[in-house]
């Protein structure tokens, strides 16, 4: 697996915009804490992770029904889609100085009830120590996915299935994507959004 940078301008993983709004003060107050809390920059990236997978819910497992995009709008509602939760990671981690970007994988939406490819999002993210980036994904878990923080060898909530057409995405891109941000900020509830998930990406590389 040789994950691949869109931009080689590392500075371009550390910024703050309106979605990965770390300047915000309830993103601030997390990150310190999660910080505080850490033994060193790995852990604190391992606790910042766990936090987003475990205590942030994925909008559809527990059947919300609004839609989540800014960092801050998923931490200050408890929940959000793949792509939200990803956007909180990058802020918390970004807001600590840790280069963060995000990566995506097209994945059947439903085998039985909606078998169409939609893009699915997580995070890569720069491992100082190691001097390496790693693929992180904060979906959260449940009865059939086991995402897990490692270095070695990578755990991510779903298995990449080529022979349907599934496609794994291994560029880390400093901003997400234009056409995913469209889709969550024009369908007005969840229920509106999952009758039209991203089926393809702003960025025109994926590889």
């Amino acid at each position: 697996m040789d994950i691949i940078l869109y931009s080689d301008k590392i500075d371009e993983y550390l910024k703050y915009d309106s979605v990965i709004d770390y300047d915000n003060k309830a993103i601030i107050e997390l990150a310190d804490t999660l910080f505080k809390k850490a033994d060193n920059e790995l852990d604190f990236i391992k606790k910042a992770y766990e936090f987003v997978r475990d205590n942030i819910s994925h909008s559809a497992d527990i059947n919300e029904d609004t839609i989540t995009c800014a960092a801050s709008e998923v931490l200050k509602a408890g929940h959000g889609i793949c792509f939200a939760k990803s956007h909180l990671l990058a802020a918390l981690l970004r807001c600590k100085s840790v280069p963060t970007g995000f990566c995506y994988q097209k994945l059947i939406a439903d085998d039985e009830t909606s078998p169409i490819l939609v893009y699915h999002g997580l995070n890569g993210v720069y491992i100082k120590d190691y001097k390496k980036w790693i693929r992180l994904d904060a979906r959260g878990n449940k009865t059939g996915v086991n995402a897990q923080f490692s270095i070695e060898t990578e755990q991510l909530a779903f298995p990449i299935r080529p022979d349907v057409g599934e496609v794994d995405g291994f560029i880390v891109y400093p901003t997400p994507d234009i056409k995913i941000l469209e889709k969550l900020r024009k369908n007005k509830t969840r229920t509106e959004l999952w009758n039209n998930l991203p089926t393809e990406l702003g960025y025109k590389n994926l590889k």
